[in-house]
C-alpha cells in the first residue's frame, strides 16, 4: 500500500481528498500540531520521522485578502511560508526516496487565482501563481524518475469556510457567473486528485488542472 502525506486534511477539500485515497492508500495527514507549516523546525522533527512517502498532496494553504495599502510584512511572509515555500520543503524531502523507488506522485493544490486574479487578491494569487510554477519546473526536472507533479486549481468549492464567509445573496450572485449554476463539491475536486495519485495516470505531468464549473472558460 502506498504511503501518502496530505497536509491540510482536517477539513473542506483536504478531508474529502483523505476519505476517498484511505481505502487504497496508507494515507498520512498530520494535524498543525504535529506539523507547523510556519515552523520550519516542525517541519524538519516531521520529515526527520517520515520520509518515504511515494505520493505527496500539498493542500494546506491560507487566503489573506486585502488591498495593497493595508499588507503588512508580516502578512507576506506568512502567506508565502505556508503557501509556496513549505510545499517546496516537503517535496524536496520526499524525492529522494522517490527517485529510489523510480516511483512518485506529487500534487499541488493551486486555484482558479493562481491563473487568473482579481482585485485584493495579491498576496493569494502571487502564492498559487508561483506553486504552479515550481509543479511546472520540478516536472520537467524529476520526469526521468518516474515522479509526476500536477497542479489542481478548484474553483469555488462547497467548503464549510464557504458556506460561513458568504451571505445566501452573494452565493446566488456567485453561481449566476458559473455555467453549471452551482460550486463544486469537496468530493469532486477529491475525485481529480486521486486520478492524479492513482494508477491510471502514468503520464500526465506539469499540468496546472482547472476544475471550476467553467468559471474561467
Amino acid at each position: 500500500m502506498r504511503r501518502v502525506l496530505l497536509t491540510g486534511g482536517s477539513r473542506g477539500i483536504g478531508r474529502a481528498i483523505k476519505e476517498n485515497l484511505s481505502c487504497d492508500f496508507e494515507v498520512i495527514a498530520p494535524s498543525r500540531e504535529e506539523l507547523d507549516l510556519l515552523d520550519n523546525a516542525s517541519i524538519d522533527t516531521f520529515m526527520r520521522r517520515n520520509r518515504e512517502f511515494d505520493i505527496v498532496i500539498n493542500n494546506a494553504g491560507i487566503n489573506i485578502i486585502k488591498p495593497l495599502q493595508d499588507i503588512s510584512d508580516l502578512d507576506i511572509r506568512k502567506i508565502n511560508t505556508i503557501n509556496l515555500e513549505s510545499p517546496l520543503k516537503l517535496i524536496r524531502e520526499c524525492v529522494p526516496h522517490m527517485k529510489e523507488q523510480n516511483y512518485g506522485r506529487i500534487v499541488n493544490l493551486s486555484s482558479i487565482w493562481g491563473v487568473r486574479s482579481k482585485e485584493l487578491r495579491t498576496l493569494y494569487s502571487g502564492t498559487k501563481f508561483g506553486l504552479i510554477g515550481q509543479t511546472k519546473a520540478l516536472a520537467r526536472e524529476l520526469g526521468e524518475h518516474n515522479i509526476l507533479l500536477n497542479a489542481v486549481c478548484p474553483g469555488f468549492t462547497n467548503t464549510e469556510l464557504t458556506s460561513a464567509s458568504l451571505s445566501r445573496q452573494q452565493r446566488d450572485e456567485m453561481e449566476s457567473e458559473i455555467p453549471v449554476k452551482r460550486f463544486a463539491q469537496p468530493d469532486e475536486i477529491a475525485e481529480l486528485v486521486a486520478f492524479l495519485v492513482g494508477n491510471l495516470n502514468t503520464y500526465i505531468t506539469g499540468q496546472a488542472i482547472v476544475i471550476d464549473g467553467g468559471f474561467t472558460a
